[in-house]
């Protein structure tokens, strides 16, 4: 094996390692954000997690589909990508939990507020004394049950 096949592929897995981490410190704040009630804070950073996330679906996918790229690393290098890797998948795993979580409490809040809402309207009669039809309710509120 040549030397520069070696430093290819090393050079290579520590991109991997350096984006693999990097994509994972970014959904650790997102958990912490989703999990301290504060999605928001999620919005201002959410195009440069997409980004990350798809450079890392990318790269991924090239490591899938062609390992022998990374074969000549050193162990110790490889190693250190499957450990990263190991890390991003926990978290993950956490980031989705909190997600999952923040959609349950955004769905309930609007099925609570539609709720209310059709609850004050007054019950429609049809006629009143006069003969004429009463005026309806002119508001309207569609509740769609995913978020």
């Amino acid at each position: 094996m040549t030397d520069a096949a070696v430093l290819n592929a090393t050079a290579r897995v520590r991109q991997l390692i350096d984006l693999t981490d990097r994509l994972t410190a970014r959904l650790v704040e997102e958990a912490a954000a989703f999990e301290s009630h504060r999605p928001q804070d999620v919005a201002a950073t959410l195009a440069a997690t997409q980004d990350l996330a798809n450079a890392y679906r990318r790269e991924s996918a090239r490591v899938k589909a062609d390992p022998a790229s990374i074969a000549p690393a050193p162990l110790a290098e490889r190693n250190a990508l499957i450990k990263a890797t190991e890390t991003f998948e926990g978290i993950l795993t956490r980031h989705s939990r909190a997600i999952e979580a923040a959609r349950v409490v955004s769905e309930g809040l609007v099925r609570t507020i539609a709720e209310e809402v059709a609850g004050q309207r007054v019950s429609p009669s049809a006629y009143g004394a006069s003969g004429r039809a009463n005026a309806g309710d002119s508001r309207a509120v569609t509740f769609n049950r995913m978020a």
